[in-house]
């Protein structure tokens, strides 16, 4: 019985930590560059974008695609930059719990 209150213990501190790194990834802002800083995209750990930066020198109708590639490659650089700090938080959190490597927790 001392093993299961134990064990319910543990699965509430589990949850409180999950809930508090919930929390610090949605606050979290990375930013992403593409082209060598002509493109800037800002987002939130949880992928939604907060701001895009253009270099004034791609406005020529010339370079739509090229922005445009730009833009998906800015974004994509911020996407794996929350990617890298989330699984960062998720070690961090469940070290000594037996996880198998690779997988993922819900968020």
């Amino acid at each position: 019985m001392r093993d299961i209150m134990g064990m319910m213990g543990k699965v509430k501190e589990m949850q409180a930590k999950m809930e508090k790194m919930q929390a610090e990834i949605a606050s979290l802002e990375v930013e992403g560059k593409s082209g060598g800083g002509l493109v800037t995209v800002t987002m939130t750990g949880k992928g939604d974008l907060k701001g895009l930066k253009i270099d004034p020198s791609l406005f020529k109708e010339d370079d739509v695609e090229i922005l445009e590639d730009l833009i998906v490659a800015a974004h994509k650089d911020a996407k794996d930059k929350a990617e890298v700090v989330m699984a960062e938080k998720t070690k961090e959190m469940t070290a000594g719990l037996p996880i198998p490597p690779g997988m993922k927790l819900p968020f």
